[in-house]
């Protein structure tokens, strides 16, 4: 059934191939892929596979021999076979990791296979990613785990269906070759199953790709393998702009600096409507450097990347981001200083004043334009566009970060909210409002001090006595951070369940009151109430999930697939092809999945000592434990 996969591999017709044989890890100059092979993996088996994405490729599994179907899949999307017509290869890029410029990194792990035709003509570039060695691996094998490949694969089709941009995910494949990893960077290595990903978008080249001509950083010492290189640039440019902006391209096609300022404009709006979304949906990508940003404008790169539960502005996913340079609320400046390098890398052919003045007018405006387009929908605010909606969305904000409040879960009960509400009902809604908020429990956890009170006693003396050295192995905005931990937990002590209820239910009627007033201005703005509720709860359940992947949700799919039993993974991946109906609770689900013969005995053994939740559900305690690398 994968016969039927027609492949046209333009990249590798327009841009450099490296010549070299040699496939071990070593600098790449003057060329933007080098030609590999996969290295196959022991008996491998497929966890499951994305009907949805598999369909971009003209892809349909037969329904007949499913099993066979399987079988086939495992052989070539493991890397084990080869699919007639494609031509693996590696992609060399570079980038700045933390704010850093790291020289040549590449596809260290990832291949691209080729590009396939859809069945409407579209194109799709297709990867394994965990494929093995490649020149970019360093010092690295190529490989991925299981744990980490069912994370991107899920978060992939996740983002897809919540209409956010994004690479997609066409397999997960495990095998029984094995890999040796630290987990947490502590001493602590164990074997762990490679495991592949069909990936798929219309092109993984990035920001980093083009930062190939780099010459050596000044506080780095490093530079890129294709320093001098502008013609190689100039190839890339032509080749990004024809295949992917081609309207650009057509527009501009007799004046290359117009053309590559109206790319470089486009790639801006898109990557500011990008991050607009993941800010309204509680989405973190835990890594956002030029290296993992998408040169079209998608979600790419999944590894420590978290959807919030509890709102937190200052929220870290990444357990291995100490500074905090990639949280929740740093990511819109992030991206807009990710496309800061990316105008310098672009020099010579976009000159620096043409670049920065575009960064400039458009980024931050189109960012705060989609965000309150986006939140607007999410409040249900559908008539009107008013410039105090912008206040409403902050003081929620700050309410839901005052009471601990679970940010999917509080956006999709608003929908329920009546503005004729009477006191009793208005009642029950707070009732339910506050039952997704931070228990005392949680907020201990939460608040829980981080340092050792001696080791915070040595580093406040030293801020004070040795500044400079202070700054090499701390900062103060995590000193503060941590002095603020301890205050909060000291607070917590003396707090009873019934004053945070009291306190929780005061602050959410405040919010409550406003937003009644701001949804009676609708009412007042439409001839019929009744078709204006309907449409705004509508719109409302169309913009705010009921099911994201949240890390409990992802750990519990991934301990059973760890056991052998894949079928939780297939579970919760149907589950996020639909994030905003209402589907059956956890238990029903599984049922569901047993009845159509999924074995859940490794599961229910990986799972005892958990007690079963709603997909739904606001995280239990012990996922607070929960810590990605």
């Amino acid at each position: 059934w994968l016969g039927a996969l027609r492949f046209d591999n333009l990249a590798l017709r327009s841009l450099p191939v490296d010549a070299s044989e040699d496939g071990g890890p070593r600098a790449v100059p003057g060329a933007c892929f080098s030609r590999v092979r996969p290295s196959p993996l022991q008996n491998p088996r497929l966890v499951a596979m994305s009907l949805p994405a598999l369909a971009l490729l003209g892809l349909e599994a037969p329904a007949a021999d499913r099993e066979a179907a399987e079988a086939e899949a495992a052989q070539y999307f493991s890397g084990n076979r080869l699919l007639a017509g494609s031509e693996p290869a590696a992609h060399c890029y570079c980038g700045h990791q933390f704010g850093s410029f790291a020289g040549q990194l590449g596809d260290g792990a990832a291949m691209y296979l080729g590009e396939v035709l859809g069945p409407r003509g579209e194109r799709w570039e297709i990867q394994l990613k965990g494929a093995g060695l490649t020149p970019f691996s360093r010092q690295a094998d190529g490989r991925k785990v299981l744990r980490s490949s069912i994370r991107e694969f899920l978060c992939s089709e996740a983002m897809f269906h919540l209409g956010i941009p994004t690479t997609r995910a066409g397999t997960c494949v495990t095998s029984d070759s094995k890999v040796v990893r630290d987990i947490f960077y502590d001493g602590n290595p164990k074997n762990e199953r490679c495991t592949v990903v069909l990936r798929i978008a219309s092109t993984f080249i990035r920001f980093g790709s083009f930062e190939i001509f780099k010459p050596t950083d000044e506080y780095t010492g490093r530079k890129g393998p294709s320093v001098n290189r502008n013609d190689i640039r100039i190839q890339m440019l032509d080749y990004v702009i024809s295949t992917f902006y081609p309207e650009i391209q057509e527009a501009y096609s007799d004046n290359s600096i117009q053309r590559n300022a109206a790319f470089f404009k486009e790639i801006t709006k898109r990557t500011a409507r990008l991050v607009a979304e993941w800010q309204c949906v509680g989405f973190c990508h835990g890594v956002l450097n030029t290296d993992n940003m998408s040169i079209v404008g998608l979600t790419i790169d999944y590894g420590p990347f978290g959807f919030m539960d509890r709102y937190d502005p200052e929220h870290i996913c990444n357990g291995s981001d100490n500074t905090g340079r990639y949280a929740y609320n740093k990511q819109p400046e992030i991206c807009k200083w990710n496309l800061g390098k990316l105008a310098e890398a672009l020099v010579p052919e976009l000159p620096l004043e043409i670049s920065e003045l575009i960064l400039e007018e458009e980024y931050d405006a189109e960012f705060e334009k989609h965000y309150l387009q986006k939140m607007r929908k999410k409040l249900g605010l559908i008539q009107l566009e008013l410039e105090e909606d912008s206040k409403l969305v902050s003081e929620l904000l700050e309410t839901m970060h005052l009471t601990g409040g679970d940010f999917t879960n509080i956006f999709y009960l608003l929908s329920s909210f009546s503005v004729n509400s009477d006191p009793s009902e208005l009642e029950d809604f707070l009732e339910k409002l506050t039952s997704q908020c931070a228990s005392v429990e949680e907020l201990k956890v939460a608040f829980k001090p981080q340092m050792d009170p001696r080791q915070l006693s040595m580093m406040l003396m030293l801020a004070q006595s040795n500044p400079q050295l202070f700054a090499l192995i701390g900062t103060k905005a995590n000193i503060n951070k941590e002095l603020e931990r301890i205050e909060q937990f000291s607070k917590l002590q003396q707090l009873t369940a019934a004053d945070l209820l009291s306190r929780n239910k005061r602050h959410w009627k405040e919010w409550l009151e406003k937003y009644r007033v701001r949804l009676q201005k609708e009412i007042e703005s439409v001839s019929d109430a009744d078709a204006w509720n309907t449409d705004r709860v509508k719109v409302m359940n169309s913009n705010n999930p009921k099911y994201i992947l949240r890390n409990y949700i992802a750990q519990n799919a991934i301990e059973a697939a760890e056991n052998g039993d894949f079928s939780e993974v297939r579970n919760v991946l149907k589950l996020l092809e639909n994030p905003f109906q209402e589907a059956e609770d956890f238990r029903e689900v599984k049922e569901d999945a047993e009845e159509e013969g999924a074995t859940a005995t490794a599961a229910a053994c990986a799972q005892e000592t958990r007690s079963r939740l709603p997909y739904c559900s606001k995280p239990p305690l012990w996922a607070s434990e929960l810590c990605v690398t």
